[in-house]
């Protein structure tokens, strides 16, 4: 798997050793503007010069809803999602949620799972950047803009955004919020519209196990509350070791 993910995030690695160069020889105007060459600006995409607005602490979460959820179970994996949702567990590659196919009115619900400590093992130059877990990953990467660019491991965040968060469909109706509930924290970065509601819920749990729920949702069924409450039954399961043939 560390091998597809590596591959996935080729462009990224690309786009740092240029970076790189560039700051050797110039200054945040430099990078700023690389990066906007590279993977656009504001105007085309507000999450560059977006971070979350809000802090839900133990949002409360209807037993209800709950209970009336379908479980699932896949490697590493264990949810809850509702009735009529396409489930699909994949891998990290910046191009994964447009190779899908489904029906364009079919609501799909993709899942990503990586261990604790994934990323800084994955990208080493993390440590000297003082990130040492998946869940500091993560806020680093949420809380990065474009207009704040003015190092390096500024500009390498504001990639690693562009990369992580998935299409959230047409409009500026960009909502980022970042929570905490018992044994878990992440972010969720939603768009709601007429055309159709897109969720991109990041979560991190107690062990530092990360997971990924990417909702595209055409029947503008579900809301924030409905996804923090899917998110709630989120467990860690047995990931099958891979035996050498």
């Amino acid at each position: 798997m560390k091998k597809k993910i590596v591959k996935a995030l080729y462009d990224a690695a690309a786009f740092t050793l240029v970076i790189v160069f560039l700051f050797i020889f110039g200054k945040s105007a430099i990078l700023k503007a690389y990066i906007t060459m590279a993977v656009g600006g504001c105007d085309k995409e507000s999450l560059f010069c977006s971070a979350p607005s809000t802090v839900l602490l133990n949002p409360g979460v209807d037993p209800k809803y709950t209970g009336e959820l379908l479980p699932h179970a896949f490697a590493g994996i264990d949810i809850s999602v509702p009735r009529g949702f396409a489930v699909i567990k994949g891998t990290v590659t910046k191009f994964y949620y447009k190779k899908r196919k489904f029906d364009s009115q079919t609501p799909v619900i993709y899942l990503l799972y990586q261990k604790p400590g994934f990323f800084p093992a994955l990208f080493a130059q993390l440590k000297r950047m003082d990130v040492t877990d998946n869940y500091e990953f993560l806020r680093r990467t949420m809380y990065s803009q474009l207009n704040d660019v003015h190092n390096i491991p500024d500009a390498f965040f504001v990639i690693m955004k562009s990369i992580f968060i998935p299409n959230l469909g047409e409009g500026r109706q960009l909502k980022m919020i970042e929570f905490s509930m018992r044994d878990k924290r992440g972010f969720i970065n939603y768009r709601l519209s007429n055309a159709g509601n897109y969720f991109d819920c990041n979560v991190i749990d107690r062990d530092d196990t990360f997971f990924k729920i990417y909702i595209k949702d055409k029947e503008r069924s579900l809301d924030l509350n409905k996804v923090l409450a899917i998110a709630s039954t989120l467990r860690s399961s047995p990931v099958p070791e891979l035996k050498e043939p």
